[in-house]
């Protein structure tokens, strides 16, 4: 079970999973001046609009300083003295006051959501076009679903903050500072008794505001943390309940759920401190003017009506400090989910092009690897010394125990990520001389687990060439032998499919996935276990339909089941990251290694 937190000001010192570094990152104190400083970066872009919210926010305060003046002068100059003389003209005045203030608000309200929106709308972008800046080992290291979590709830935090704590802030700074101003004209010493209040305030908010900020970053976090789990064992419930694994599943979850209850309550049990207090301190701040300004009265040193509105302005002269007191909180949860949304945006994107890299036309498909090291991890040699050729049009099949590195070497060919040392050239030109957009446009992918977005069959086989008409679909789908149980659907290339693909099956999907990638027309071809876990009267369709597709290209093969590469041009056998055969599927079979023990275990052969 989690870890309980009986002391909420020492939930610093939580002990927190020492493996996870991105959890100690998340804790750790920020540039929070350096964060608003971005986020006005983005504001400053509707200057215009600013302006106009700013003029607003002005003339709104001044107003509501206004009101409460002249009910003041209307009691010492009419009520007190019983004239009525003029009363209906100051009533009208106030009236008039009154309706400019309400329309004040509403249009800096609305011009403050359009900008924020505008804002919101600008980062969001930007967040989801550095996604797909970023390099598959970014992507390897995180939870999809955290990620989802800063894209949507850290952005509409920062969206809701934006749409009303701005203005917030604002305008209460402004009231004070014109409070006060009008106090003092009043009454200086009045004004000096009511503002001994503020350093209880000052002394309040700083013992509250130090534990909340740690907290809101953990609810934060924590948020995040859920939102992955969530993604992670939805996408995940055929294993789920394949293994049985509901109750440990639920109970993790409940674990989950427990840490981002504690850490919510806490924050915003602290935080919620900060009104009782402002409320008590207001009440104080009254009783002090009702009792003093009640001695000066008696004595002639003050009217009435100055009681009145020194009274009324004691309340914005606290409320102000009240609503910066909360806004303080809300901005604190929003520059929390700012940060972390920034921290996408500055993540390194995927290594720049060189600058002599161009974007070259592959025509052959010739695949050089020279002496080409790589490690994910620094000291861990993933693979090193690859040396081998593919003439173009040839089939290299790559075969060897799991992790022995063969999905690795199509990772470096798709640049996917770049060796730590040696040389990849293909059609003669060093891989790094050609940008990854050229290189890629030329690749076709037939994976695994082939993934099918959301959406008609027709869409996601035209993914591979969006240009591409009806009839060119269809025709790249019947040599796919697709074309056959398409036709069978009710809506046929209409037929909407669910979240990768759901409602057809695995093997359906994998020829789908070869006719989108007939249809792309790629120079180099890489089949990573493309017709593993099918049954064999679709196995049979899906050879046929890939030997369509890797004739007069070069294919890279990677491969469990050797009956699918014993006619490979070239077969290259891995272990441990390095080169241990090499030859045809005959040359491997006289060599007796590796390969040849692996073929008689497959299909139970005593070849001698």
């Amino acid at each position: 079970m989690s870890r309980q937190i009986t002391d909420p000001f020492r939930y610093k010192k939580l002990d927190r999973n020492k493996k996870d570094q991105s959890v100690k990152r998340a804790s750790k104190a920020k540039d929070w001046q350096g964060t608003l400083k971005r986020i006005w970066s983005y504001l400053a872009k509707e200057r215009t609009k600013l302006f106009l919210v700013f003029s607003m926010v002005i003339l709104s305060s001044a107003l509501s300083l206004l009101g409460p003046f002249l009910i003041g002068v209307t009691i010492d100059e009419y009520i007190v003295k019983n004239k009525t003389n003029g009363l209906l003209l100051i009533l009208a005045a106030l009236f008039v006051i009154y309706i400019i203030y309400s329309a004040s608000l509403w249009l800096q309200n609305y011009w403050m959501i359009n900008i924020s929106q505008k804002t919101v709308y600008t980062v969001r972008n930007e967040l989801f076009s550095r996604l797909h800046q970023l390099p598959i080992s970014f992507f390897d290291k995180r939870q999809h679903g955290e990620l989802m979590s800063r894209v949507t709830n850290d952005m509409e935090n920062v969206s809701s903050t934006l749409n009303s704590s701005a203005i917030q802030v604002l305008s209460s700074v402004l009231t004070l500072i014109g409070t006060i101003a009008v106090m003092l004209y009043l009454s200086p010493l009045l004004t000096l008794l009511t503002m001994t209040i503020i350093p209880l305030m000052a002394i309040g908010m700083k013992w509250i505001t130090n534990r909340t900020g740690e907290l809101f970053k953990e609810q934060q976090k924590n948020l995040g943390e859920l939102n992955g789990y969530i993604e992670e064992t939805i996408n995940g419930q055929r294993i789920v309940k394949t293994f049985s694994q509901e109750e440990r599943v639920v109970t993790s979850f409940l674990e989950k759920s427990e840490r981002l209850k504690t850490s919510g309550f806490w924050a915003q049990t602290i935080s919620g401190f900060i009104p009782k207090v402002m409320n008590m301190l207001n009440n104080l701040s009254f009783t002090i003017i009702a009792g003093i300004g009640g001695i000066f009265a008696l004595n002639g040193a003050i009217s009435i009506g100055e009681i009145v509105i020194f009274a009324e302005y004691s309340r914005q002269f606290t409320r102000p400090l009240n609503d910066l007191a909360n806004q303080f909180n809300t901005l604190l949860s929003a520059i929390a989910g700012a940060e972390r949304v920034f921290d996408i945006i500055d993540e390194r994107e995927e290594t720049e092009d060189e600058e002599s890299a161009g974007h070259h036309t592959i025509n052959k498909g010739k695949v050089e690897f020279k002496d080409v090291a790589f490690s994910y991890e620094k000291g861990e040699k993933t693979v090193s010394g690859l040396t081998f050729t593919i003439q173009p049009g040839e089939t290299i099949a790559f075969v060897g125990p799991t992790g022995a590195g063969k999905t690795t070497v199509t990772n470096l060919l798709a640049r996917f990520y770049e060796p730590d040392s040696g040389h990849i050239y293909i059609d003669g030109h060093d891989s790094r001389q050609i940008t990854r957009e050229s290189l890629r446009k030329h690749m076709g992918f037939v994976l695994q687990d082939s993934f099918l977005f959301q959406g008609t069959i027709l869409e996601n086989i035209r993914y591979g060439w969006l240009d591409a008409s009806k009839e060119e679909v269809i025709e790249a789908a019947k040599h796919a032998n697709a074309h056959a149980f398409i036709e069978k659907l009710p809506n046929k290339y209409q037929t909407k499919l669910n979240q990768n693909g759901g409602g057809i099956s695995q093997g359906q999907k994998q020829l789908i996935s070869i006719a989108r990638a007939l249809l792309a027309d790629p120079v180099l071809l890489i089949l990573d276990e493309a017709t593993s876990s099918i049954d064999t009267v679709t196995e049979l369709k899906i050879q046929e339909a890939l030997g369509y597709l890797m004739k007069g290209r070069t294919s890279v093969v990677i491969a469990h089941r050797l009956n699918t590469i014993q006619n490979a041009d070239q077969i290259i056998v891995l272990e441990d990251g390095r080169i241990t055969e090499k030859g045809t599927h005959n040359e491997l079979i006289k060599q007796k290694g590796f390969y040849f023990g692996l073929y008689q275990s497959q299909f139970n052969k005593n070849i001698g």
